[in-house]
């Protein structure tokens, strides 16, 4: 029980030795120690990719899921760790509504047919949007919410710990100068010298995880081409049905073909057909991704091969190299090394360069 109260009071001695530098520095009374430029900036970078992604991520969800009440709903379902209820979308609700017309005017009339057949194209528009939307969730959005929840949770917590760090690192500065007798002093100096240390330690930590952030980027750098690869599926899909339904519309008779055909009264009876997109024409199917099968066989060779720079990239430690648009460089792999990054080269200068930069060359 002596140990406990002793250790609270000095828990509760460290507290207020904080409270009170931090309350001297915000009063400009007491000296700060400032972080070195280069963890600043990675601060600042860790902060805007954390706004940019809240950011992304709500206005995705609002793409997927225009409907605020519905979004809402599936939030709660989530945090009850409760399967969502299924329910139709808006072209399959459409394309309900549009076959039950059809068979309610009749199959065997052109009308209705039309409408059946709309309806069932409707309804496989409605078919491609969920699964577009079920993969933008899974390969887009989960990994945007699980640096937010995960990842950068834990740079906060590191943060403010090095805050607290600091603020002893500072107190121990102060007390040191207020030192006057000779064991006070050597107590004060063992004090800085511990609280320095711990500070340095922490410093490190933060900075490693802060430019874990440049791997964070390069991830969601696939997680987009994903998720542009997922649209693309989709709304070739949508273009594919919409044309195979205007070939099966173009055989109806002219006279229910197209509204524009009423307007050709007045003109000699000439009739306007209506203006059909050639299949040819049709989206080409998304690719994989650019040299994949190439970077699959550098990692697995000792060799290097020259790779083009696609976009601009700014080395975020000095274990990596900074990148300019369309310049050549040599890359290769080493044993052990994560699979979004590789060795660049130029010249005399070396360092990891993440893969979804580059483009191989042969």
């Amino acid at each position: 029980m002596d140990f406990n109260v002793k250790r609270l009071a000095a828990d509760a001695g460290t507290l207020f030795s904080r409270a009170v530098q931090f309350t001297e520095e915000k009063l400009g009374q007491a000296e700060k120690t400032e972080l070195d430029a280069h963890l600043e900036n990675l601060l600042c970078r860790a902060e805007s990719t954390k706004l940019n992604t809240e950011r992304i991520l709500k206005q995705t969800e609002v793409l997927l899921q225009p409907n605020p009440n519905v979004r809402i709903e599936e939030f709660l379902y989530e945090k009850l760790e409760k399967k969502v209820p299924t329910r139709m979308n808006n072209h399959e609700t459409l394309g309900q509504s549009m076959i039950e017309s059809g068979h309610e005017f009749g199959p065997g009339t052109a009308y209705g047919n039309a409408l059946i057949k709309c309806g069932e194209t409707e309804k496989q528009i409605g078919g491609a949007e969920r699964e577009f939307i079920q993969s933008s969730a899974v390969n887009f959005l989960t990994p945007f919410r699980n640096f937010l929840e995960g990842d950068y949770k834990t740079i906060l917590k590191e943060r403010k710990l090095l805050q607290v760090k600091r603020l002893d690192l500072d107190a121990a500065k102060t007390r040191l100068k207020k030192a006057r007798m000779g064991d006070a002093r050597a107590v004060a100096e063992q004090d800085l010298r511990m609280s320095q240390s711990e500070f340095d330690r922490q410093a490190e930590i933060t900075r490693l995880l802060l430019e874990g952030v440049s791997s964070t980027h390069a991830h969601h750098l696939r997680c987009l081409n994903d998720f542009v690869e997922a649209q693309t599926i989709y709304y070739a899909q949508s273009y594919q049905y919409m044309v195979d339904l205007q070939k099966q519309l173009g055989s109806f008779p002219s006279t229910f073909s197209s509204n524009n055909n009423q307007s050709a009264g007045g003109s000699g009876g000439a009739s306007i057909s209506v203006p059909t997109i050639p299949v040819s024409a049709t989206m080409p199917s998304p690719t994989p991704g650019r040299g994949s099968s190439g970077f699959s066989e550098l990692r697995s060779s000792s060799g290097s091969r020259k790779a083009r720079v696609l976009y601009d990239y700014d080395a975020a430690g000095s274990s990596e190299l900074s990148l300019l648009a369309d310049e050549v460089i040599m890359v290769s792999s080493a044993p052990g090394m994560d699979s979004d990054w590789l060795i660049g080269e130029r010249g005399s200068q070396k360092g990891k360069v993440p893969i979804t930069y580059l483009e191989l060359l042969n």
